[in-house]
């Protein structure tokens, strides 16, 4: 099987119009240098890394632009991709709303740039990740067809769930950037709903994935080390 380059490229260039969209509607004004800064930041990271995954892992990316709604993914799962997906939404169209179209938080400058530092080490944690499983699916299902194993080098010798841990980085990163102390309330939610989706995955793959039960004896954390 191999990749789609025609759907790939629609999948990033209508998330492109979606977030801009979002955050230049919700703002009011296209004169924000901060969302832009964000967009060429993050697209720049989404292209890099699909021409990264093309070249090395064609196989990953299939996965990532295709896992959702696969034989083997859990109701619940369905369900909560779909309401992640539209907090995430939510969270993108409440940060320009607060910083920029009503002036409700004050972030200070320099808190902007650790927030740029912050979102800028979210990529690189996420590229290690993506480089370290070729199973990442955005879907909780094993993967029997790819022959899935468990995956314990790399960042995953720390914590069970690098990628949501990373997403963690990520949020506050952009929350700071964007100037936004709601957004960061928001976080918590989201960052809420991972944690219930870490703990729900977990119990899938012990149940299903030989050699999950050794692993998690061999990693206590899931997200954060020393903390969860």
């Amino acid at each position: 099987m191999t990749v789609n380059l025609r759907l790939l490229k629609i999948e990033i260039a209508s998330t492109f119009v979606v977030f801009t969209l979002a955050l230049f509607l919700a703002a009011g004004t296209v004169a924000w240098p901060a969302g832009w800064a964000f967009l060429f930041l993050f697209f720049g990271f989404t292209i890099g890394m699909s021409r990264w995954l093309l070249r090395h892992d064609p196989g990953l990316l299939i996965e990532r632009m295709t896992g959702f709604g696969k034989r083997g993914q859990k109701t619940w799962d369905k369900v909560f991709y779909i309401i992640v997906n539209v907090l995430f939404l939510v969270w993108l169209i409440l940060m320009p709303f607060d910083s920029i179209r009503f002036h409700w938080s004050r972030v200070p400058i320099w808190l902007q740039v650790v927030g740029t530092i912050l979102l800028l080490c979210s990529f690189y944690l996420y590229f290690v990740t993506f480089r370290e499983n070729p199973y990442l699916s955005p879907a909780v299902r094993v993967q029997t067809e790819r022959g899935q194993k468990v995956v314990s080098t790399g960042p995953y010798h720390y914590v069970r769930h690098p990628m949501y841990g990373t997403t963690i980085i990520f949020m506050v990163g952009t929350s700071l950037l964007l100037g936004s102390w709601y957004g960061m309330i928001m976080v918590l939610v989201i960052v809420a709903g991972m944690a219930v989706r870490a703990v729900k995955e977990e119990r899938t793959l012990r149940a299903e994935l030989p050699g999950y039960d050794e692993y998690m004896a061999m990693v206590k954390y899931r997200l954060i080390p020393y903390v969860w």
